[in-house]
């Protein structure tokens, strides 16, 4: 009974006696790979260059086809000759100076217009957008003139500026001018509500409301207008040149037309499109580069 006793109190203290705490074991951190280390171990962009190859197929096709239906008799070749012609004919032409002279005629009409329409959109845009009251008042107006065509226009600016190569600018500010205004509008639409509130109570004016909340939300809206009018306006250079009979590529055209030069015609043609091809990847190199904090570009793999 002693021993009994003595191993049950035993017992007792020991239940009694305070627990020391485990020390917790600390949990050793997981390296994540960051976006710009994983494409260093890739060593290439899988993505793109699939892409890439997808773009490519579709010019080789478009390439074989254009070549093979001429000599095949599928198409009369005196009125669509085969590219290997047109490619020839387009590197004799590089050798000449009035190539390059509708070559730069056009580019000067394309960029003036371009560069007038887009400060011009931005800042009606900021003031239509921004002044209360302005968009009710000013949406009928913008509604009646955004669908008139800018063709309609050309005897008018014919008989302003005659066949120089304003009357190409008048028509690409025209129709440039309302791709930026529209987006510049839908831009200051989306800015978040909270957003304008937490300006107005800080006391914001309106260039620092512009500035650190407006235009962080426009950029995107701005370069998609732009990217949009920098194609209407070469389409629309070419145009002019070809009714008017300004300076440029668009006059090369009809002049290998009238000569029945239809190798010519046709490499004058190329050379446009090849113009636009650049017009729109450098937009987009130029937006992945200025918006790579913008998280549209950022899913879109604007990092690299």
């Amino acid at each position: 009974m002693a021993a009994g006793n003595g191993l049950m109190e035993v017992e007792k203290a020991r239940a009694a006696a305070p627990v020391a705490p485990v020390a917790p074991v600390a949990a050793r951190p997981v390296r994540t790979e960051r976006p710009a280390e994983a494409g260093a171990m890739r060593g290439f962009d899988g993505a793109a260059l699939g892409r890439w190859f997808g773009g490519s197929i579709g010019v080789l096709v478009l390439a074989a086809l254009w070549e093979a239906a001429p000599r095949l008799g599928l198409i009369n070749p005196d009125f669509f000759p085969p590219l290997s012609a047109v490619l020839a004919k387009l590197a004799t032409l590089c050798g000449t100076v009035e190539f390059w002279g509708f070559v730069l005629s056009t580019a000067r009409t394309w960029v003036l217009g371009l560069v007038i329409a887009t400060v011009a959109g931005v800042v009606v845009g900021l003031a239509v957008g921004l002044v209360p009251g302005a968009r009710k008042y000013t949406h009928s107006t913008i509604e009646f003139l955004r669908p008139i065509p800018s063709v309609a226009l050309i005897p008018g600016v014919i008989l302003l500026f005659g066949t120089r190569y304003q009357s190409g600018v008048v028509l690409i500010t025209y129709a440039a001018f309302w791709q930026v205004l529209l987006q510049m509008l839908y831009g200051l639409q989306d800015i978040d509500s909270v957003a304008r509130d937490t300006a107005r109570s800080f006391g914001f004016s309106r260039v620092g409301f512009v500035r650190h909340v407006a235009w962080p939300t426009l950029l995107p809206f701005l370069f998609t207008g732009v990217r949009l009018a920098a194609a209407m306006a070469l389409v629309l250079a070419v145009t002019a040149e070809m009714v008017i009979g300004s300076e440029g590529i668009g006059r090369g055209i009809m002049v290998a037309q009238q000569s029945n030069a239809t190798a010519e015609a046709y490499a004058y043609v190329l050379v446009a499109g090849l113009m636009g091809i650049a017009i729109n990847l450098a937009a987009r190199m130029l937006e992945r580069r200025l918006l790579k904090w913008h998280p549209s570009v950022r899913s879109a793999g604007g990092i690299r």
